[in-house]
């Protein structure tokens, strides 16, 4: 299988504060062994959700980052923007960086926003991408 051209989008001064709410978001609520991801979704209003990912003992019941954000978010309103998600890339946890969505998600996220974007890393850059373009040939909604 051929890995999907990407056609990155610009990065904004409002992305560039989206991934700073997801850097707090980790800061303030990593807990060693139960909480290693945080994402921060922005909706077309311009509100964003931000949230943990939940650990659990048996390791197939984990709930990631981006779906609780999306649950929350889908509370007041449909409209997703972008998404991005953050994590610690050391043990020491002193420096963070971006982590690109997992398949599960990245399906959730387009079954809700046909049109999200997403932000990931890209070396050692940030890159703005359709979701859609992470997962080609999706079955459903094109």
């Amino acid at each position: 299988m051929v890995a999907p051209k990407l056609a990155p989008l610009g990065i904004s001064d409002e992305d560039r504060a989206l991934v700073a709410e997801a850097y707090e978001e980790l800061r303030s609520y990593f807990v060693e062994g139960w909480h290693h991801v945080a994402a921060a979704l922005r909706m077309r209003s311009g509100r964003v959700v931000t949230a943990m990912h939940l650990e659990a003992t048996v390791g197939r019941v984990a709930v990631c980052a981006e779906a609780i954000a999306l649950g929350k978010a889908l509370r007041d309103e449909r409209d997703l923007d972008t998404i991005v998600a953050v994590h610690y890339t050391d043990d020491s946890r002193t420096t963070m960086g971006l982590i690109a969505p997992c398949g599960m998600c990245r399906e959730l996220l387009t079954d809700y926003g046909n049109d999200v974007l997403v932000i990931i890393p890209k070396g050692d850059a940030m890159i703005k991408v359709r979701m859609l373009d992470l997962i080609p040939e999706k079955y459903g909604k094109h």
